[in-house]
């Protein structure tokens, strides 16, 4: 199949090694054209190793970005492969998506009056090897919030939350959890686009 864009100059899609929605929309609201193709990994099994011998957060996100578009590019020959991950950690301590509402609440409230940092890492990969990748890092910090407060947020926010690492959405009533964000919007969403564009634009994938 051939898909075009005024600046998209490959002859196929970029694969997006990821179910995020958000990701997707950004690259899209770009003029990437994406096919999303879910890597069959278990992230935990990669991190988990990881994490035990103290490798940094950071670090950490660019592995399981690896291990995600290597996964998907290693069953699709001659395509073009993006994929990345983002972890969270607060005064040294790693966040992940919460499993539940009632862990949404206990994470909010755990992040509440401290500042926090964002890893987004991306990995591009073609015929199962990296050809290009990034790492960006934003430092947001949330407001004192009280418990009711936190309750009625995680109430009117519903399940989307659950698909963020630190159970917000920045772009949406996540925005009410904040008193200061320094970082680049899209790194905080998940993916450092400007980042990732100009890889592709080295790559011959985007017009210049």
């Amino acid at each position: 199949m051939t898909t075009s864009t005024s600046l998209w100059l490959a002859a196929e899609p970029l694969i997006l090694a990821s179910g995020s929605t958000t990701r997707r929309a950004m690259l899209s609201a770009a003029g990437v054209p994406v096919e999303v193709v879910k890597p069959e990994i278990d992230e935990r099994a990669v991190e988990q190793p990881l994490a035990e011998q103290e490798v940094p957060a950071d670090q950490i996100a660019a592995a399981l970005a690896c291990a995600k578009a290597l996964a998907v590019s290693r069953d699709r020959p001659g395509r073009l492969v993006l994929a990345a991950d983002q972890t969270l950690t607060c005064d040294g301590i790693a966040f992940h998506k919460p499993a539940d509402h009632q862990a949404a609440r206990a994470q909010i409230a755990a992040l509440a009056g401290r500042p926090h940092e964002l890893h987004s890492a991306f990995v591009l990969a073609l015929d199962g090897a990296p050809v290009a990748e990034g790492l960006e890092t934003a430092r947001l910090t949330m407001r004192e919030l009280e418990a009711g407060f936190i309750t009625r947020y995680v109430e009117s926010a519903g399940p989307a939350i659950l698909g963020s690492v630190g159970g917000y959405q920045l772009e949406g009533l996540g925005a009410q959890l904040f008193e200061a964000v320094d970082g680049n919007h899209f790194t905080i969403l998940g993916l450092p686009l400007l980042a990732v564009l100009a890889a592709l634009r080295d790559l011959d994938c985007l017009a210049r």
